[in-house]
């Protein structure tokens, strides 16, 4: 077809789609022959989405993937040092290149690369012929390189966020529209492709220069009327160098190109070319899949005969059509028997919400082999049910809840059969809660975890994507959103069959293929010694939950809100007129406006800015903005705390119940949710008030047990500072001897205020704290600061070997490693720019965290045995802490107990060189306690 009106060209960025690949999948190897194709079994995973996903009014006519050809581009004859600071490509990438293009050819889509030229200006030449021509041209990529390019009928298509970006989105990410983005480019330069810009203009300065004067060339020849005079100063000397950086942004979109558009016609996969091809590259997964889609069998791929890599795993397509609706107890029986049979089963359980403490079963699903599942609907609504008079008429077809309970929990409990499940901590606790205790238990996600902590998030959609190149049913296609959104239980039961058969099924190919990979990975000791023996120990913390008193915090609410009047009546009268507290845009009027104050930025639309850090600033020196910060902090600590707990007290138990992810942070540390307990502050008097809240029941106290300082005590074994070894050993404040290493002061005439600075750098030091950082911190001048954190190094040499050496590591292996074992990703490691000093200082601190946390975890994993004699109940974990429920009888005797195993807790895996310490506390409430 000739291309005009009513076509519409998609140009995908394929560089993009292969360095997120490459950076999305673990290392995969064709076992044949050793040869690297994880970049390549993603790429292929990403073009056949995007061929299933291309139907409807709005799918392409016409595609083409476009490549980087190898090599330098005429930019680099325009400034030689253009993409000079850009690290060579890893060299297991580099050889799947060509089989990337191999690959699009395969899937019979057109591909094109030119030497001399970038991808980008490939697309630009296209964008523009198919807009001249008439048609419509969507471009697969979130470069923001490409954003000049938007308007008329182009427009593009971040694909794995699905969002598109036309001209508003340009202007919310430059400040200006597409036809300016190259100048706002010039000005600020790209610290990632080595453009020079302007030094000092970023993004949002350069976006003002340009709406001010209309267009960069005006603005240079008008840069003397410029107010500022270093932006002025800037701009003069550097106006030869900003026109450079402008033709190296500025995307050619003149290319004369020796293809047509008829070359780019979308066309069907030729069957035998893609079934070869995947098949090659012993892509098992996607060479069933492709062949299921297409009605053909799937090639023979030969099995290497001596392979250190798990075996692959046959699997037949998803059909969501042919699972199973079990409608009576034979049925469920036979089931039963499967898993018998079988020795392990996948299963799911399906509910009315997400709060295991209150929500309803609704059904369970079931899975034993791939492709063969079944959906047991128990509590299903009739369409007749009437909710407005709480009429609960039940479908047809199910079975009765307790039957199908009585028949299962013989096999849930049963040590001989395995239950596998996709956060297995959820499933228990529902069925916890109708008298069945599951075990033993497999959690998918926690095995991706171990493995891929840092990569990617470990939920069921995502694993699917990515392993199993799978998109499953969408739970908001059947319950819909906002206020019209229903509940599981009004899900018609033909589509709730497919819908949870399908999560079963999933969840059991995705445990085919991370179990081996455990051993392979070398993960399996964090798996089965960290991760799988914790989730029952959370389960149980989780129920229990800690009494809180409402009449505290409806009190202490009461109170905020009188002392948040009494800061707002003061405010009012500093600012000499009444304005809103709670509106960012009139409390900057006051402060930038009005006082003219200095470090006043505007946002987009026009109003002040008056984030945290700039009124910390301002905080030291003008009493409006330290009031209000106070405002502020007694606002969020009113809604988030002493009311929203009041929503989050069980109605039947008269206790909060806390949920913890084990996969919440990459290091390994947990998070805690609905509601968070984690981030209550304790630097404040009202902050730390809040845990009054939480309290013992009549008979019993609280007693919390907390670690001493054990990052700083793994940096001192890590980094093998002697000096920090010895301090800890014979126990001395660690504090105070940093500031008498320091600023040689005797420990005799050591102050407050000089061990509040060395504690400070001394936790600093684990963050990666920089200059400006502590100089916030401690209020003190940025080049003072600087000079405490030089002088620490100098006293302590082996922490900046230890950072470098961990770094070195990373860079290397694209990984850090806690002294468990455990494996935290780093694949930004080899950023420029901002992003770089982010992800070398997570790489610093990860082992050092994730090692504290590892050693917490192999804690609360000991203490239900520890204590299972004492009158004692484990609450809560809150980083570095655990809280107790005791029987005022029992406190010494489990303090003692549960201090032993805190501080052994390391051993007999690691042998530290310092002792591990815990201080405890016994109160009537948490604050009393802590």
């Amino acid at each position: 077809m000739s291309f005009g009106k009513g076509c519409h060209l998609h140009l995908v960025d394929g560089s993009a789609f292969i360095f997120r690949a490459y950076h999305a999948l673990p290392p995969l190897t064709r076992k044949s022959d050793g040869l690297p194709i994880g970049a390549v079994a993603g790429f292929c995973n990403m073009l056949f989405k995007f061929v299933e996903d291309n139907a409807g009014a709005d799918a392409p006519t016409h595609v083409a993937v476009i490549f980087d050809h190898s090599g330098k581009s005429f930019r680099n004859d325009i400034y030689s040092e253009y993409k000079a600071n850009r690290p060579p490509a890893p060299e297991d990438l580099r050889p799947q290149f060509p089989l990337t293009r191999d690959a699009t050819r395969a899937f019979n889509i057109a591909c094109l690369e030119v030497e001399g030229f970038e991808a980008d200006d490939i697309i630009a030449t296209l964008a523009r012929q198919a807009d001249e021509a008439g048609g419509r041209v969507t471009i697969l990529s979130s470069d923001k390189d490409l954003m000049q390019l938007v308007g008329g009928g182009v427009e593009m298509l971040d694909p794995m966020k699905n969002k598109r970006i036309g001209v508003e989105g340009v202007e919310e990410k430059f400040g200006v529209g597409p036809d300016r983005v190259v100048d706002v480019q010039a000005l600020a330069g790209d610290s990632v492709d080595n453009v020079p810009g302007a030094p000092g203009i970023g993004i949002k300065t350069a976006a003002l220069l340009i709406n001010e004067y209309g267009d960069l060339d005006t603005l240079l020849e008008r840069a003397e009327e410029i107010k500022q005079p270093k932006r002025r100063q800037t701009l003069i000397e550097n106006a030869d160098q900003i026109r450079v950086s402008r033709e190296l942004v500025k995307l050619d979109d003149q290319m004369e190109l020796d293809v047509s558009f008829e070359d780019f016609e979308l066309n069907d996969p030729e069957p035998d070319t893609l079934l070869t091809f995947l098949a090659e590259m012993e892509f098992r997964t996607l060479t069933n899949r492709v062949a299921g889609k297409l009605g053909l069998d799937a090639p023979e791929i030969a099995q290497p005969e001596v392979s250190n890599a798990p075996a692959a795993v046959e699997m037949p397509a998803i059909d969501p059509e042919k699972y199973e609706w079990v409608k009576d107890m034979d049925a469920l029986s036979a089931w039963i028997d499967r898993a018998y049979a079988r020795g392990y089963v996948a299963f799911d359980t399906e509910t009315t919400g997400l709060d295991e403490m209150i929500v309803d079963l609704v059904g369970i699903s079931m899975a034993v082999e791939p492709g063969e599942a079944c959906y047991i609907p128990l509590t299903h609504k009739s369409s007749q049910a009437d909710d407005l008079f709480g009429g609960s008429d039940l479908a047809e077809g199910q079975l009765p809840l307790d039957q199908v309970i009585a028949a299962l929990k013989p096999m849930l409990e049963d040590p001989a059969i395995l239950k596998i499940g996709q956060n297995m901590k959820y499933d228990a606790k529902i069925l916890a809660r109708y008298g069945v205790n599951v075990a033993p238990i497999d959690d998918t996600m926690l095995m991706s975890y171990a493995q891929n902590a840092g990569l990617h998030n470990h939920g069921m959609d995502k694993l699917s994507e990515v392993y199993l190149s799978h998109t499953p049913i969408s739970i908001k296609s059947l319950l819909g959103t906002g206020k019209s959104a229903i509940t599981f239980d009004r899900v018609p039961l033909e589509d709730a069959v497919k819908y949870a058969a399908e999560d079963a099924d999933i969840t059991l190919r995705l445990w085919q293929i991370l179990k081996p990979r455990l051993h392979s990975e070398r993960v399996t000791r964090v798996y089965e010694r960290l991760e799988r023996p914790l989730v029952p120990v959370l389960s149980q913390m989780e129920m229990t939950g800690i009494k809180v008193d409402r009449e505290v915090l409806s009190r202490m609410s009461n109170a905020f809100a009188q002392k948040m009047a009494g800061y707002e009546a003061e405010l009012h009268g500093i600012a000499g007129r009444d304005f809103n507290v709670q509106s960012p845009a009139q409390v900057g009027e006051i402060l930038f406006g009005e006082m003219e104050l200095p470090g006043g930025k505007k946002t987009k639309t026009g109003q002040w800015s008056t984030p945290a850090d700039v009124l910390e600033d301002l905080a030291t020196e003008h009493p409006f903005a330290a009031r209000v910060l106070d405002y502020r902090q007694l606002q969020k600590l009113k809604s988030t705390y002493t009311d929203a707990l009041q929503d989050h007290i069980h109605p039947e138990t008269g206790r909060v119940h806390t949920s913890y992810s084990q996969t919440g942070a990459n290091t390994g540390r947990m998070a805690s949710t609905d509601p968070n307990l984690q981030n209550i502050p304790v630097r404040t008097e009202e902050g730390r008030r809040i845990r009054e809240a939480f309290i013992a029941p009549e008979g019993t106290k609280l007693i919390s047990l907390d670690y001493s300082q054990i990052e700083l005590r793994i940096l001192a074994h890590m980094a093998e500072i002697d000096a920090l070894k010895k301090a800890f050993r014979d126990g001395h404040d660690i504090h105070a001897m940093t500031a008498s290493e320091m600023f040689d002061v005797p420990l005799d005439e050591m102050t407050p205020d000089i061990r509040r600075q060395a504690k400070a750098i001394n936790f600093g030091v684990i963050y990666g704290i920089s200059g400006f950082g502590l100089a916030r911190n401690l209020r003190i001048p940025r080049s003072e600061a600087q000079g405490f954190i030089d002088r620490y190094f100098e006293r302590f040499p082996g922490i900046r070997k230890y950072m470098d050496t961990t770094i070195e590591f990373a860079k290397e292996h694209k990984r850090v490693e806690t002294l468990f074992g455990r494996r935290i990703h780093t694949p930004e490691i080899g950023a420029k720019g901002p992003q770089a000093g982010f992800a070398k200082r997570a790489a610093i601190n990860a082992p050092i965290q994730g090692t504290a946390a590892d050693i917490i975890r192999r804690a609360m994993i000991r203490m239900p045995d520890a204590i299972a004699k004492l009158p004692a109940k484990m609450l809560l974990q809150v980083h570095d802490e655990l809280i107790f429920e005791v029987e005022e009888n029992a406190v010494d005797e489990v303090i003692e107990t549960v201090r032993h195993v805190m501080e052994g807790a390391a051993e007999p895996a690691i042998k530290l060189d310092v002792p591990l310490v815990v201080d405890a506390g016994v109160g009537m409430n948490w604050a009393e306690a802590h």
